[in-house]
């Protein structure tokens, strides 16, 4: 008899997104408790960019004279504020949505947490927050459910020139695309001049295969499909080819100047934040 490995489909984004919200505040809270605040003092006035104001932009901040060429009002940004900027991506797709266990949250559901959850701590420690892709930053302690609402689902990391040069970035997903890819990506950020942090999110059933027997593995959004007779039979080397992508993901971060770290689905979430969040602190 022949077993089948199916991928289940999470449930909607927009019936997550609440207590997702109300989940990433608990984790952040626990975590902050051992951390201590992050907001430095300004330093230099240097100008940057101009950018189009948003709500909640003081008056101040308008340079009239920028704003007098076209029919948008603009503020100036320094390079302390682009150096106070953290930006984050969390892969999307169908291959997240997968977990082996019904008890199990989805990678993408973990992974989802987690970018809220370090928003969360950034947003109290006074940092904005951009999302790859979308148009603006996110600053303040009432702004987690806009972002919340804002996540876009992106399979792979999108090429943002709107992320500031020397600004930090935090990707999360499995990384389990070609590596010549990964590293497309992230060399070209590091190009600009902006660092960042790679944390792979999987399900324990990637790393061990515990599978036993015959086992029909079913490709997630894709047509093939693979019949393996014996699955213990090929644990071993199974293990082996995941070991060496993860060197080639950490040798990727580590070229750019990055770090690497891995988190699974059936671990907490706050020991992976704690760590994200040291890895952004000065120095």
């Amino acid at each position: 008899m022949t077993a089948s490995v199916i991928v289940p489909w999470a449930e909607s984004l927009g019936a997550a997104l609440p207590p997702l919200v109300v989940q990433a505040e608990r984790v952040a809270s626990t975590v902050m408790q051992g951390v201590h605040g992050r907001r430095r003092p300004g330093q230099g006035d240097a100008f940057w960019q101009f950018r189009p104001y948003l709500p909640g932009d003081a008056a101040a901040r308008v340079d009239w004279r920028q704003s007098a060429k076209s029919d948008r009002l603009f503020v100036r940004e320094t390079e302390w504020e682009a150096a106070q900027t953290v930006a984050l991506w969390c892969q999307g797709g169908e291959a997240m949505a997968w977990r082996s266990e019904r008890d199990l949250p989805s990678k993408r559901t973990r992974a989802e947490l987690l970018v809220l959850a370090l928003s969360a701590l950034l947003f109290r420690g006074g940092e904005r927050v951009r999302l790859f892709g979308l148009p603006r930053a996110f600053s303040g302690r009432g702004a987690l459910a806009a972002l919340a609402q804002s996540l876009p689902r992106q399979a792979v990391v999108p090429e943002d020139g709107r992320i500031p040069r020397h600004a930090r970035a935090v990707l999360i997903g499995d990384f389990l695309a070609p590596l010549e890819e990964t590293r497309h990506r992230v060399a070209a950020l590091a190009a600009r001049s902006i660092r960042g942090h790679m944390l792979q999110v999987l399900d324990p059933a990637e790393e061990t295969l515990p599978f036993t027997g015959r086992i029909r593995f079913e490709g997630v959004g894709l047509p093939e499909e693979a019949l393996v007779p014996r699955v213990e039979g090929v644990r071993a080397l199974y293990e082996e080819r995941l070991a060496r992508h993860r060197e080639g993901l950490a040798a990727i971060a580590s070229g750019s100047g990055w770090s690497f770290a891995t988190h699974r689905t059936d671990q907490p979430p706050e020991g992976a934040l704690l760590a994200l969040h040291r890895r952004l602190a000065p120095g």
